[in-house]
């Protein structure tokens, strides 16, 4: 009896180990993440390539590049004005959508007129660096790879998933926030 008291009592104890973490089902090892990175550096080598191409074969222009990681020229230059926009300004602004090889996907006429307060409403994000770049009645054509563009979503109409674009942008009037210039009232 007491052989069998002894041997319960050890069952017991072992069997009361505590609770035993779950592990995950699935262990992430973070190689998705690593591809998806490598995916998008072949993506983008692919498109700014692509641009290249189209920058060497434009021998009527001369392209600058942006540190946004973008490409553009100017067709009218305003070289009596020194003022860009800034955070806060209000603009006035049309521009169209290309594709690389010309093809219209918005015309300026379709998108309209555009008015933007500069960083406090949502373009995409080559539009917005590129907005900064103009002065009142400049117009330029950008170059911009999918990641500047609309990404890999698209606009969900005519503009698909990592699909650089081709735009020309015309800032037509630019209100001035007076914070802007620092000054005070």
């Amino acid at each position: 009896m007491r052989v069998l008291t002894f041997l319960t009592l050890i069952f017991i104890l072992i069997g009361c180990d505590g609770p035993e973490p779950r592990r995950p089902v699935e262990v992430k090892s973070g190689s998705f993440f690593k591809e998806s990175v490598e995916r998008n550096k072949a993506l983008l080598a692919k498109e700014e390539k692509l641009i290249q191409q189209i920058i060497a074969q434009d021998t009527a222009h001369s392209y600058i590049s942006s540190p946004s990681g973008f490409w553009y020229y100017f067709e009218n230059k305003n070289e009596a004005s020194a003022y860009l926009p800034k955070t806060d300004d209000q603009i006035l602004f049309s521009y169209n959508l290309l594709t690389m090889g010309n093809d219209t996907l918005y015309s300026a006429k379709e998108i309209g007129p555009t008015s933007y307060v500069v960083d406090k409403e949502q373009l995409f994000p080559g539009l917005q660096n590129a907005l900064k770049l103009l002065k009142i009645n400049e117009r330029a054509t950008f170059l911009f790879p999918s990641l500047q563009a609309y990404g890999y979503h698209g606009d969900g109409g005519k503009i698909g998933p990592r699909t650089p674009i081709k735009s020309t942008i015309e800032l037509h009037t630019i209100i001035i926030n007076q914070d802007s210039l620092n000054l005070k009232p």
